[in-house]
């Protein structure tokens, strides 16, 4: 609940400070004082737009701060938890806007944007307007007043789940339609080209080594010659091979390193130098031995390069690619393939997907009706209470045929209403008048105060043209309301201010240079004064007086 209003140099406001209580507080004050100041100022500090006309004449700032007692708010905890914001059981919003127009917003010190103060405002007060009631005439706002009654957010949950996967579903099957007639003909491209690769069936690796085979091939009386050739140099000349040579050289120093020790390194290297000679020569043996002279293997790897060359220029790809890009192919294929499927699955799941969406919309339209059934008695007694003796509220809850579906449900409201004998039910547009309209809000209201999740609720001179009986009725149920809610609101009634559990006077002063507005909660006896000057005008009479008694010694609850 609202705890605490600090006002600093808005419009004609110098300094306010105002301490809320809970119930239902009324605001009054003479024409022109600035009764809805305060409700302007709080607006403000929620994140309403800012502009620097608000600031009063020759300061540099306006300042609203605004302090919520929020213990008994989850909501408004749990946003403020998940911002980080979250400080106790107290919750302080402050305003600051400059002469120039530029404004700067503070939950719990913390510097935030605007919209964050309005989001974060939904869970701690409403305001209603004079206009507030031209709501009830929305079939939106219908719904949702009928759906706060019925009090299962679960089953509206469930519906709007179910209808959001179906959508999903659905879009998902008219986009894989749109593209059905390109798909076709990439799919018939796909299919030749990867019948041509498979047919060829390149192997990763392949080309280097058909490379590596072709160079064999075609060299291979070169590669066969010369390696005899250097095996016969090598080892296989008995007179000048290097072999032989080698043996010499080391016979020789194996003899010269008895006499000098020194040469036994030489002598080490020259040995393992002719082993390896001779290993050297059994392998090149072994080559020349397996070194194939095979024109009909050349001409068959001859003609798989062409292929290969060809196929990677055709596809416009690096020939190292080719299998890479035969996989690739292949996977877009089968890819192209599974749409089809999909398409085929996704008809199966959008039927039951409606099946499970209709289900849950037939359950939440049960719902529905037994709560406007209810509710309706509800309001029409409450209307009755407002003066409108033989009116009929009734809620019409309708079915909508599967083509215009919505996340809320297949049911149409409607709110209808008969306000005089024998005239039947018709909708709120066609036959309630305004003082009608906020009467049947009025009413509304009250039945849903303990559905509501806003814990504050402010009216701004709702009251405005009606008077008497109807204002009696009025005061009376803003009274109730106050008993589970805490209210605020300004009015010029008396048999509405009367109600209030607290009365706050807003006057005007001037010096002649500068106006200013203050704020102040009257004594019993300062309530008795002003409900008098309601009653009689400025000339208050000892009957006047004596009324105001009557009405504040007779309090609804």
């Amino acid at each position: 609940m609202l705890c605490h209003l600090h006002i600093s140099n808005f419009a004609i406001v110098r300094a306010l400070e105002i301490d809320w209580a809970s119930g239902m507080s009324t605001i009054t004050g003479e024409t022109g004082a600035g009764k809805s100041i305060a409700i302007d100022a709080l607006a403000l500090c929620l994140g309403e737009r800012a502009d620097g006309a608000v600031v009063r004449p020759g300061a540099d700032k306006a300042d609203i701060v605004a302090t919520f007692d929020i213990s008994a708010l989850p909501a408004a905890r749990d946003f403020l938890q998940q911002q980080d914001l979250l400080m106790g059981n107290e919750c302080i919003v402050r305003r600051v806007v400059s002469n120039e127009g530029r404004s700067r917003g503070y939950i719990n010190g913390v510097q935030v944007p605007a919209q964050q103060l309005k989001q974060l405002g939904q869970y701690l007060l409403s305001i209603h307007g004079q206009h507030a009631h031209q709501l009830l005439l929305k079939a939106d706002y219908q719904r949702q007043l009928l759906d706060a009654y019925v009090a299962n957010s679960e089953l509206q949950q469930q519906c709007r789940q179910s209808y959001r996967y179906w959508q999903q579903l659905q879009q998902e099957h008219q986009a894989l339609q749109h593209s059905q007639q390109q798909r076709d003909a990439q799919r018939q491209l796909l299919e030749y080209q990867v019948a041509e690769l498979d047919q060829f069936a390149p192997q990763a690796d392949e080309f280097s080594e058909l490379e590596a085979e072709h160079s064999r091939l075609t060299h291979g009386n070169m590669l066969l010659s010369q390696s005899q050739q250097c095996l016969q140099q090598l080892y296989d000349d008995d007179e000048q091979s290097i072999y032989r040579a080698l043996s010499q050289v080391t016979y020789q120093l194996e003899q010269l390193q008895a006499l000098d020790p020194a040469l036994a390194g030489v002598q080490q290297m020259l040995s393992e130098a002719l082993l390896q000679t001779e290993e050297a020569s059994r392998e090149l043996r072994r080559y020349a031995d397996k070194v194939e002279l095979d024109p009909e293997r050349l001409a068959e790897v001859d003609e798989r390069l062409a292929q290969w060359l060809n196929l990677a220029r055709k596809h416009q790809i690096a020939n190292e690619q080719l299998a890479e890009r035969h996989q690739q192919l292949a996977a877009e294929l089968a890819e192209l393939t599974g749409s089809e499927q999909r398409l085929t699955e996704l008809e199966l799941a959008i039927q039951q997907a409606s099946r499970q969406y209709q289900q849950a919309a037939a359950v939440l339209t049960a719902a529905r009706q037994q709560a406007a059934s209810e509710l309706s008695e509800l309001i029409s007694k409450n209307m009755h209470e407002l003066s409108m003796a033989n009116a009929r509220f009734a809620i019409n809850v309708s079915t909508l045929p599967l083509e215009q579906a919505s996340a809320n449900g297949l049911d149409l409201i409607s709110f209808e209403v008969s306000t005089n004998p024998g005239q039947p039910l018709q909708a709120l547009s066609k036959v309630a008048s305004g003082g009608e309209l906020s009467r049947i809000s009025l009413a509304v209201q009250v039945i849903l105060a303990d559905k509501v999740t806003t814990p504050t609720l402010i009216f701004d001179e709702v009251d405005v043209g009606i008077s008497g009986p109807v204002a009696a009725g009025v005061g009376r149920l803003l009274r109730q309301l106050g008993q589970s809610t805490q209210i605020i609101c300004v009015t010029h009634l008396p048999q509405v201010a009367s109600q209030g559990h607290q009365q706050l006077f807003v006057e005007k002063y001037t010096d002649g240079i500068a106006t200013e507005t203050r704020m102040r909660q009257l004594s019993d006896d300062e309530r008795i004064q002003e409900i008098a000057r309601l009653l009689a005008g400025e000339n208050i009479s000892a009957n006047a007086l004596a009324n105001a008694r009557e009405l504040l010694c007779t309090p609804s609850v």
